[in-house]
């Protein structure tokens, strides 16, 4: 028996167009790679993200093109076995091996192993591996033609996506262009083994006392071994380990682990890993090992009736403490796939964790994220909601389909289901929503499987039975969600699971400043769009600066805007909150993204109010759609495709922060009597809370105070005579009051800036400053004396004005200048310092600021 070798099929690859005669063979650019990326690599295609490049390379998705490579391969040893491992081929492959045919896919998703013993060469000869790929397009609109009793219908792409399991996202999306990919997009080994490790895992249950932990580890094995060594280590210390015989190709053992080192969230704990090594034996050689980076902790999804209100809750509870989850909802970060490195996997997990994000939403429309995300997520503590692959469609299920779904399903729980982060999976984003809208004969209260086959919505069958099986025989202790958004009456009840919110931008089109209205037990979608950085859209501006197209309307601009209305609702959204133009260019994009961060900041500022403790979790979680962008365009993203924070970013780090205020201003009529319209009073009141996520009670002081906004003039001042106690994670009501206004000043409470401070042991904690809304009716002021300061180390930024400034933002052209806050609101008396890198002393002359009235 031998130890089992990795030899990496990575070298020495070639492509062309399958059925073009005038086609050459050329090097790909990189392996895994795709096609676009290849073309691009030899100027064959123009960059699709460019210009409206897109429509021209349309034809490459109804195409076949065919990978080609020759690897010599060691010599296979009688007892030994050779076998060829796909990591993922995309998506319909013919696989031919020496001339033989060894394999065919119809899944981007699922792994593939074949036995290629009999086939290999002699040593050192040149074994010949070639793989065509068919236009998945075009499959997929058979398959369609094959199935016409189906009611094909989706939102978002070619109704024929339904049928093929393929990232659905290629197939265009709101934010996103089409471009139908193939290519082998994740490694191809060869592997030669006498015997090999199939699958490690393990089952975890740490108690309630968070004292100790059990470990229950499953090795399986393939070929003859009979003896495995599993180790439990921490830092490189041994903790537990277990000599195992292999019985019927498995072996299993039993840890106990006393005082775990648990595995936190990053706002509560450190993130421990241990790691699970598992080594297959013969006497004293080594046949092969497999490890998995494992985190200990309890983690479970709560759902329990509420003190006072209708429902039940829907919040996470790790390691006995309840998460208010703000976070967000995460699309693949590229649309060519094997160019995103781990290093870009890894700064947007940072990225997330460094905005106060507690939890991510892997979305359904993508991809089984990439191994490089999920070890992010683990080291740096960012819970993950993790999606099954379907999305706004109402899918098939006949039995070919079906059965290449558990396929899929059960290979990529296997391949997951370790990480420490990933908390809950879900079957599908929004088919259950899909399917009420368009009334496909679907019936919930109908309990029968096999009915559900034969029903309008089919695909209830894969949510509700086969993923339930999946899930229940390969994650038990990780809670699975039929679907997102799903629970209660339908997908929009607020009162039970969760929900998508999209009556702002979507819908009914409400005001943003109604949130709270709008709640849920757990939002896990919503969103409002906003221009990408101006340096990006002169990156896909074909001429840049110059580029005639760079003006908001143009047929460019828009065209990098793929939501259908974009321009109504951004419109409707800017006129009804602010004043703006569209000259400069910059300001206009400004004042987008004012918009996105105010109303995204309101949104979790008034449903983080609503986490109030133990029985009254009546919003757990909210997940803005989306952090992040496929491509260079306008979209719901808080940071755009090169890592470019929206001004939302910071207005949301700030909102999730541990320690923050909140004020809401309300206006109440209250007429004279019943039978007049002319005689009322009218009541400007400010509510105040202060929400505490840490798991420490706080003893704060709250200062108040307010400005005119057109003359700076301070109108009052007041520090409550009691301090309060915020209690440990949740929110808690301060104080009530009219709008503070001068005698002077009576009837235009319109005028008045109020501003809110949290002080701890002498020490600002937290800071918020509440203007009179729409911010359109403020008669803002251009400030005489708006300074910029630089601190001698070049490390703080110091803003200040004379008069209240709203959303002044920051900006330098010099490359790798990074700030840590941003469009941040100025009121007399008071600098606002802003975190910065990349700057050197003395270059505040490198710093803009633009703010709302600025030119």
């Amino acid at each position: 028996m031998s130890e089992r070798q990795v030899i990496a099929i990575s070298s020495d690859w070639v492509f062309k167009q399958a059925d073009h005669e005038d086609s050459q063979f050329l090097p790909v650019a990189q392996f895994p790679t795709n096609v676009h990326l290849d073309l691009m690599h030899h100027d064959k295609i123009p960059d699709p993200f460019l210009g409206k490049n897109e429509i021209d390379v349309q034809w490459i998705g109804e195409k076949v093109w065919v990978y080609k490579t020759s690897f010599a391969s060691p010599a296979v040893k009688d007892g030994d076995r050779a076998v060829l491992a796909f990591d993922g081929l995309d998506t319909y492959a013919n696989v031919v091996l020496n001339g033989s045919e060894v394999l065919k896919t119809e899944n981007m998703f699922v792994p593939e192993r074949v036995d290629v013993t009999s086939l290999l060469k002699p040593e050192n000869d040149a074994n010949v591996l070639e793989i065509t790929f068919d236009s998945a397009f075009l499959i997929g609109k058979k398959i369609q033609e094959q199935h016409p009793d189906h009611h094909w219908g989706c939102w978002n792409g070619d109704p024929s996506r339904l049928g093929v399991r393929k990232a659905q996202y290629h197939y265009g999306w709101d934010w996103g262009p089409v471009l139908m990919t193939c290519g082998p997009w994740r490694p191809i080994n060869l592997e030669i083994f006498s015997s090999r490790i199939s699958d490690l895992s393990f089952r975890m249950e740490v108690d309630k006392s968070l004292k100790s932990a059990e470990l229950v580890v499953t090795v399986e094995v393939e070929g003859d071994a009979k003896n495995v060594d599993i180790q439990l280590a921490l830092d490189g210390e041994e903790k537990n380990s277990a000599a195992v015989e292999v019985e019927n190709g498995v072996a299993t053992a039993t840890f106990n682990v006393p005082d775990p080192q648990l595995w936190y969230p990053a706002s509560y704990g450190k993130q421990p890993l241990y790691d699970l090594t598992a080594t297959l034996k013969s006497g004293d050689a080594t046949l092969d090992s497999s490890s998995k980076r494992l985190g200990l902790r309890r983690a479970e999804l709560v759902q329990r009736p509420l003190n006072d209100a209708e429902g039940t809750t829907f919040f996470f509870e790790v390691n006995n403490i309840p998460v208010f989850c703000g976070g967000s909802d995460w699309i693949p970060a590229d649309n060519f796939i094997p160019r995103i490195s781990p290093e870009k996997y890894y700064d947007w997990v940072k990225l997330m964790v460094d905005g106060n994000q507690a939890m991510v939403r892997v979305w359904g429309g993508g991809i089984f994220e990439e191994k490089a995300f999920y070890e992010a997520c683990d080291e740096l503590g960012l819970l993950v909601w993790q999606d099954f692959l379907f999305g706004c469609g109402n899918y098939p299920a006949f039995p070919e389909f079906l059965k290449s779904v558990e396929r899929e399903a059960s290979a990529n729980v296997k391949l997951l289901r370790h990480h420490p982060s990933i908390v809950i999976w879900a079957g599908n984003n929004e088919d259950y929503q899909y399917a009420e809208s368009v009334e496909i004969g679907y019936d919930p209260k109908d309990e029968n499987p096999e009915n559900w086959l034969k029903s309008g919505f089919p695909a209830r069958y894969i949510y509700e039975k086969l993923l339930v099986d999946v899930t229940k025989e390969l994650i038990p202790d990780t809670y699975y969600h039929v679907g997102s958004p799903w629970g209660g009456k339908d997908s929009r009840d607020p009162t039970v699971g969760d929900i998508h919110q999209w009556n702002v931008w979507h819908g009914t089109q409400e005001k943003y400043q109604n949130f709270d209205q709008l709640s849920g037990r757990f939002v896990s979608e919503f969103g409002m769009q906003a221009f990408p950085d101006i340096k990006t859209i002169d990156d896909y501006l074909i001429k840049g600066k110059d580029d005639p197209d760079r003006y908001p309307q143009s047929s460019t601009v828009d065209f990098h805007n793929k939501a259908d209305g974009h321009e109504r609702r951004i419109a409707l959204y800017l006129v009804e909150n602010m004043q703006y133009k569209f000259d400069p260019f910059e300001q206009y994009v400004y004042c987008t993204q004012l918009m996105q961060a105010e109303c995204l900041a309101s949104a979790y500022r008034l449903w983080k109010r609503q986490w109030k403790g133990p029985g009254r979790e009546y919003c757990a979680g909210a997940l803005v759609w989306q952090i992040n962008d496929c491509w260079p365009v306008t979209s719901w993203a808080i940071v755009d495709y090169y890592l470019r924070p929206k001004h939302a970013f910071y207005t949301v780090k700030r909102e999730l922060g541990p320690i923050t205020i909140g004020i809401k201003r309300t206006v109440q009529k209250e007429f004279a009597d019943k039978y007049t319209q002319a005689f009322f009073t009218t009541t400007h009141k400010i509510e105040v809370w202060g929400s505490n996520l840490t798991l420490d009670t706080r003893k704060v002081c709250v200062e108040l105070k307010a400005w005119d906004v057109v003359t700076g003039e301070e109108t009052y001042s007041q520090k409550l005579n009691e301090c309060f106690i915020l209690e440990q994670n949740r929110s808690t009501e301060i104080t009530e009051f009219e709008v503070p206004v001068t005698k002077n000043q009576a009837g235009q409470e319109e005028r008045t800036v109020v501003a809110a401070y949290l002080v701890e042991q002498g020490k600002q904690v937290a800071r918020y400053v509440n203007w009179p809304e729409p911010l359109k009716y403020t008669h803002l002021q251009i400030p005489k004396n708006l300074t910029v300061t630089l601190s001698e180390d070049a490390t703080q930024v110091g803003l200040s004005a004379e008069v209240p400034v709203k959303g002044a933002a920051v900006y330098s052209d010099l490359e790798g200048v990074a700030f840590d806050d941003n469009c941040v609101d100025l009121v007399p008396g008071e600098t606002v310092y802003i975190g910065v890198k990349g700057l050197k002393p003395g270059q505040q002359d490198q710093i803009t600021v633009r703010y709302l009235g600025s030119s």
